[in-house]
């Protein structure tokens, strides 16, 4: 009899612990610290993207300020990625060659991830292989780990034998409206047709 009682006071303290986090998490999204501005729905009160300093490729500096006033898809990667990264610039030049004229509304950008090896020259020569209007970005270790906080992307070191090294890293493409809001994002390997459609969405006014 003892036993069972047990069962229900623990049980009632479980309802109830459940209860409790439940509604403090939905507090924590609606009310508190990660609620949304009031009345604002949509990708654009999400917290992507940001300030940034960092060099292109042809070396001259840049902030997030020159990028204001068209719409941008960005994705953060590496020279010697020997997949990922490949693919998606690929992918990047055929909606590019695609969108025919209408290309020039987006800008399109590749952050590096690897400050050690992906200097301005290197980035200039790597992208030769791509379309030209992919603008490179690359900058010190402390720069590029600002700029991949501000859209959230994970980057780490991984070390080769034979004392190389390779990185892992986040694949999507990023996109923001013309303002610098977050609107979306290009998922690596998404379906050409929907990945199209939100690069036209993302040209659309407001």
């Amino acid at each position: 009899m003892l036993r069972i009682i047990r069962w229900v006071a623990w049980g009632a303290v479980g309802v109830l612990g459940f209860l409790l986090l439940a509604t403090t998490g939905g507090w924590l999204v609606s009310d508190g610290p990660l609620a949304p501005p009031r009345g604002a729905t949509g990708p654009q009160t999400l917290s992507i993207g940001g300030p940034f300093s960092l060099t292109d490729h042809r070396g001259r500096a840049v902030t997030e300020r020159d990028f204001r006033g068209r719409p941008m898809a960005v994705f953060f990667g590496l020279t010697y990625c020997p997949d990922v990264c490949p693919t998606t610039l690929t992918e990047m030049t055929g909606f590019i060659e695609a969108l025919g004229p209408d290309a020039d509304r987006i800008q399109w950008v590749f952050v590096s991830v690897d400050s050690e090896r992906d200097t301005p020259r290197a980035m200039a020569a790597y992208l030769e292989a791509f379309d030209r209007r992919i603008v490179g970005l690359t900058g010190t270790e402390a720069q590029i780990a600002a700029a991949a906080n501000g859209f959230r992307v994970f980057y780490r070191r991984v070390p080769l034998e034979g004392g190389g090294y390779t990185m892992d890293h986040s694949a999507s493409v990023f996109l923001l409206d013309a303002d610098g809001r977050f609107a979306g994002t290009i998922d690596h390997k998404e379906n050409e047709r929907v990945a199209f459609e939100k690069l036209r969405m993302l040209m659309e006014p407001g």
